[in-house]
């Protein structure tokens, strides 16, 4: 049977509770889809999965930012990182904002006529500055930054069955039955209440005192607990090797894992591996590289190594992204005071 799962058996909608339940609750309700396959594979570590959906719909769904600009980010952002399930998601998703000239623009490599969203668009892949960019931006430009490697490393590339995604008509097809939910505005910080026992630590700067702030910092800090499945050598080898990575994607083949695992205790280095993998080249993670690691581990386990890893990748491009830019934070409709 054909599944879009690779490695983790998912919580289904129906076999949902406590938190995981009210997640899906809540997508179901902000997004227009009960069943969403990367939210499903992240459920057996509920903590992963709530702060991820928090993340995501403070920053993409709610505010007062055209949902336009927002989407264009989110697509711009998974070229960069070569995750193609989060590009036909959100090629799809820009057909439904009503742009379908644009949505296929971008899709195919080419740049949007208005030049608002060539500069955006050219910020999203570049990492860099460039364009008008506000806190709601960086919060999409994040978020997507973690979720393009839990896609990837977790993933298939099929968003659909057999390949639907890359039909033009499916894509627009889809985006016409998404339209009136995207289109809708969404006040912020409703889901601030599924990751409000969870730990955090301060808010960053760009989003101090705003619902994305808040989820951000719990998202940063149910990754980092990942790492906790590590030893401190192996733990400290991926915190060093991406806090000095140049945001680029590493040369191919394996050879630039080998320096950073070099110090690493050989019943360590499984581990170290995967999660520099979900870090930095998340779309390169095989069969292999999970089974060497894995053993009888749970699937909640795996998420949370790769979540590990997805999160350190996040943070070093939170540095990128902020780096030189002066964006005060500006508090949206409906987030806390």
């Amino acid at each position: 049977m054909e599944t879009q799962f690779r490695y983790v058996t998912p919580v289904q909608p129906e076999a949902a509770t406590g938190r995981v339940a009210q997640v899906y609750a809540q997508l179901a309700d902000d997004f227009g889809m009960a069943r969403m396959a990367v939210f499903l594979t992240l459920s057996p570590a509920p903590d992963v999965l709530a702060a991820t959906w928090a993340m995501l719909r403070e920053s993409l769904l709610a505010g007062k930012a055209s949902r336009t600009a927002k989407e264009i980010v989110a697509l711009g952002v998974s070229l960069a990182n070569r995750c193609p399930f989060c590009v036909a998601a959100h090629t799809t998703l820009l057909h439904a904002t009503g742009d379908h000239r644009l949505a296929e623009t971008i899709a195919a490599g080419g740049t949007p006529d208005d030049p608002e969203h060539a500069a955006m668009l050219a910020w999203a892949t570049s990492r860099r500055g460039g364009a008008q960019i506000g806190p709601e931006h960086i919060g999409t430009a994040l978020a997507f930054h973690f979720i393009n490697r839990m896609a990837s490393a977790l993933l298939t590339e099929n968003l659909l069955p057999a390949n639907l995604q890359k039909s033009r008509l499916v894509r627009s097809v889809g985006g016409r039955v998404m339209a009136r939910t995207v289109r809708r505005r969404l006040l912020s910080g409703a889901s601030l209440s599924l990751v409000a026992d969870l730990p955090a630590g301060p808010e960053p700067a760009w989003g101090a005192g705003t619902s994305m702030g808040a989820a951000y910092a719990a998202l940063r800090a149910a990754g980092a607990a990942g790492g906790e499945l590590l030893g401190d050598t192996a733990r400290a080898a991926v915190a060093d090797t991406v806090a000095a990575w140049d945001g680029e994607h590493p040369p191919m083949g394996g050879a630039w894992l080998d320096a950073p695992l070099a110090e690493v205790p050989a019943r360590e280095r499984a581990g170290a591996r995967l999660a520099l993998l979900a870090a930095l080249a998340p779309y390169r993670v095989t069969d292999a590289d999970v089974a060497a690691w894995r053993g009888s581990r749970p699937d909640e386990d795996l998420v949370r190594l790769c979540a590990f890893g997805a999160a350190s990748a996040m943070e070093r491009m939170e540095t990128f992204i902020t780096a030189g830019e002066a964006l005060p934070a500006r508090p949206l409709s409906g987030d806390r005071s």
